[in-house]
């Protein structure tokens, strides 16, 4: 324990020098944002392509549409079939990868450095110009519902579907969760009209840092997506903070020896001004190994091998929440625990000597995972145009981390963690744990773990 505090010491001051490495940001006349970071030495050059909207955009009903869509990227692109595009990128020992979240669809793609220009005329095709080939569709929309299926028998997989339809509501983007009937209604031309509609220039950013020239760069970045139809620009819909309101779902798994749970509460946006001083808190509270509530759930009292409290960090705002697991007899326990905990945390307060350790641990923590690769430079300049930030986001952060003081942080607790109002969502053996359940608001909301979708019946 006292090397890895003296580690800390040691790394918090040199943590402190870290920069957001050079980098130039420019607008094509088509609208795209284009960013290079060049960064020599390790001969390597990470792609990042955001297109703005993901979750958010999605029409009604078509929930999953977006993630579906960044999967077939890569199955048919110009004149390739999938096979071949597959072929094409081994050849060059590259990587290519596509997904969806809540506020875009992100491609990644990492090639040699003497292979910049045909990866990236790789990745602007399968960006661009895929073809969507009916049998692809198909295997996709498939193989997406089989995973949504198969995902009720994980429950730590499932639970946080869970709990996204039930506190967020059908009504707010981040409640639309995909199940089995959204993708069923999912047809190739919603696929075609959804790229059309959002794959274009005023909707995309082009992100390249690692090792190149960059003038070559520039000049083949413009002319491979400065070609994209301009396209209307995606209108980020208002925030809508989701309710506090004292509920329970209780979803049924009959043969489960465990019972997983979630507790949560409104948190804050990405970009609040409360932000640091929240993360500070939060890590004392859940956010790493030695958290008051991995301590008392895992160490004290071995009710679970892990428990955790995480804080949303996305465009709307989000929740705040406490999760865990715990065998099926120590389930009440287990929930009394994590309630009292965030009690204890909301009546005493942080100390001076937690606040110091929240800093340091932040501080010696942050550049490893933060500002050091070139894929992770490529992931925070993503963040800092989907979230309007700019580069004092990094250069500036340990001095705000520095700046945050006791009074601030017990203001955030007394804002943030509140012990009245809670979502609770559990998951396991409905007959054993019904009157637990009770316990925990004035009316339990049922329904079998199996059943279709993920909506609260």
């Amino acid at each position: 324990m006292k090397r890895w505090m003296i580690a800390l010491a040691v790394a918090a001051p040199l943590a402190a020098q870290i920069k957001l490495p050079p980098y130039t940001r420019e607008v094509l006349p088509n609208g795209t944002v284009v960013y290079l970071a060049p960064k020599p030495g390790l001969p390597l050059v990470n792609f990042r392509i955001l297109v703005k909207g993901g979750q958010e955009a999605e029409p009604a009903g078509l929930a999953g549409l977006a993630s579906v869509t960044a999967g077939l990227l890569r199955r048919g692109a110009a004149q390739m079939t999938g096979d071949q595009f597959a072929e094409a990128l081994d050849g060059l020992g590259g990587t290519f990868g596509a997904n969806s979240d809540r506020e875009a669809v992100q491609i990644q793609a990492e090639f040699l450095q003497k292979d910049f220009d045909r990866g990236l005329g790789l990745v602007a095709d399968a960006v661009l110009r895929p073809t969507f080939p009916d049998a692809e569709v198909r295997k996709a929309l498939a193989r997406s519902a089989d995973g949504l299926k198969s995902m009720k028998d994980n429950p730590g997989a499932a639970i946080g579907n869970f709990y996204e339809s039930v506190f967020f509501g059908a009504a707010h983007p981040y409640g639309r969760v995909p199940d089995e009937a959204s993708i069923d209604r999912i047809r190739r031309d919603d696929i075609l009209a959804f790229h059309k509609r959002m794959f274009t220039g005023k909707n995309l950013v082009v992100i390249v840092a690692g090792d190149f020239d960059a003038a070559v760069a520039k000049r083949r970045v413009a002319e491979m997506f400065g070609a994209a139809p301009a396209g209307v620009a995606f209108e980020w819909t208002s925030d809508q903070p989701p309710a506090a309101s004292a509920r329970v779902l209780l979803i049924d798994k009959p043969d489960a020896t465990q019972t997983y749970f979630l507790i949560a509460q409104p948190g804050a946006r990405r970009t609040s001004p409360d932000r640091t001083a929240l993360l500070l808190v939060n890590t004392i509270f859940g956010g790493r190994f030695t958290s008051m509530i991995n301590e008392e759930l895992r160490i004290n009292t071995g009710l679970t091998y892990g428990a955790r409290c995480q804080v949303d960090q996305t465009r709307l705002t989000g929740g705040l929440y406490i999760s865990s697991y715990t065998r099926t007899e120590s389930t009440e326990r287990a929930l009394d625990l994590s309630l009292e905990v965030l009690k204890r945390l909301r009546t005493q307060g942080l100390s001076a000597e937690q606040l110091a350790s929240a800093k340091a641990y932040t501080k010696g923590t942050y550049p490893p995972r933060t500002v050091q690769t070139s894929d992770q430079i490529a992931n925070v300049l993503g963040d800092m145009e989907l979230f309007g930030l700019g580069r004092d986001e990094v250069d500036g952060f340990f001095a705000r981390v520095d700046g945050v003081t006791l009074e601030q942080a017990n203001a955030a607790i007394q804002k943030y963690y509140r012990t009245d109002n809670l979502t609770f969502v559990l998951l396991g053996n409905a007959s054993k744990i019904r009157t637990v359940a009770a316990k925990y608001g004035p009316k339990v909301t049922e329904r079998p773990a199996r059943a279709a979708g993920w909506k609260a019946e």
